[in-house]
C-alpha cells in the first residue's frame, strides 16, 4: 500500500522560508519520480516541482531559484526547500507520485 505523508507546512512571513517533508511508504522514492504540487484556494493545481529517478529536477518560472527538490533515501523522504517565500506561495503543498496523492500541509505567507 503506498502512503505519502507531508509536513512542515505553517505560517512564515515573506522572505521567511519553510522545508516540507513527504515520507513515503510502500515505494522506494530511490525508484521514482516525485512531484510537489500546490493549490490556493480558488486556484487550479499548479506544478511546483520535480525530481526525478536519476535525480534531476525541474521547476516552473514562478518557484525557480527559490524552491529546491531533495531526497533522503536512507529515509525515503522527500523535502520541499522553499525559501523567500511570497504572499502568493499561500497554498495547500502535496507530494505525488503516479496516482497517489499525500493529504497536504498548509503553507501561508502572510505579513
Amino acid at each position: 500500500q503506498v502512503q505519502l505523508q507531508e509536513s512542515g507546512g505553517g505560517w512564515v512571513q515573506p522572505g521567511g522560508s519553510l522545508r516540507l517533508s513527504c515520507a513515503a511508504s510502500g515505494i522506494l522514492l530511490s525508484n521514482s519520480q516525485l512531484g510537489w504540487y500546490r493549490r490556493a484556494p480558488g486556484k487550479q493545481r499548479e506544478f511546483v516541482a520535480i525530481f526525478t529517478r536519476s535525480g534531476q529536477t525541474y521547476y516552473p518560472d514562478s518557484v525557480k531559484g527559490r524552491f529546491t527538490v531533495s531526497r533522503d533515501d536512507d529515509k525515503n523522504t522527500a523535502y520541499l526547500q522553499m525559501n523567500d517565500l511570497e504572499p502568493g506561495d499561500t497554498a495547500t503543498y502535496y507530494c505525488n507520485w503516479e496516482q497517489y496523492w499525500g493529504q497536504g500541509t498548509q503553507v501561508t505567507v502572510d505579513s
